[in-house]
């Protein structure tokens, strides 16, 4: 028997093998920023609310670090993590938040409904910000020195679980 007639069934054998194995290994949706490590790219952002003002990329220099919270009204996650940004609030954290794609009028009822934990809110009506940083979604949070470099980022929301590590984060960013 020639070793042309065995040819298909081994290229089918080694496809299968190779299918199988990668649908074993984990997935991983998770779209990491390029820009950790890499200072915030300029922006400047009006305030997305009349109890807060916008957002300048120059604020992130003032020497501690701060989170940049990435956020809509319309996002049922940032909803969830609503109550953990109050308390890394209450833990003496700075949040500045980015509101993506929203009005006013929402982002005011969005925090009267769940809390302001923001110090300052830019409204960023095109996503240019959220994308400048490697943003992919809401919500998302960065940790930006005091020297306007992002050094962590977290996809998602923020869960009770995830505080901790936020606050670590954030104190290594201070050194």
């Amino acid at each position: 028997m020639s070793w042309r007639l065995w040819l298909p069934f081994l290229l089918f054998f080694g496809f299968a093998g190779l299918a199988a194995y990668q649908l074993s290994q984990p997935k991983d949706d998770t779209v990491k920023s390029t820009m950790v490590g890499k200072e915030l790219p300029y922006f400047t952002l009006p305030p997305a609310s009349l109890e807060r003002p916008g957002v300048d990329s120059r604020y992130f220099y003032e020497g501690e670090p701060k989170l940049l919270n990435i956020w809509a009204s319309w996002c049922l996650p940032c909803i969830a993590e609503a109550s953990q940004l109050e308390q890394l609030k209450e833990e003496g954290v700075e949040i500045v938040g980015v509101a993506i794609r929203d009005e006013p009028t929402d982002v005011m009822r969005f925090l009267t409904e769940h809390g302001n934990p923001y110090s300052r809110i830019g409204r960023d009506d095109l996503s240019e910000v959220q994308l400048a940083i490697g943003s992919s979604g809401v919500p998302e949070t960065f940790v930006i020195d005091g020297k306007g470099v992002i050094t962590y980022q977290h996809v998602g929301d923020i869960r009770p679980e995830h505080v901790p590590m936020l606050l670590e984060e954030l104190r290594k960013a201070g050194r």
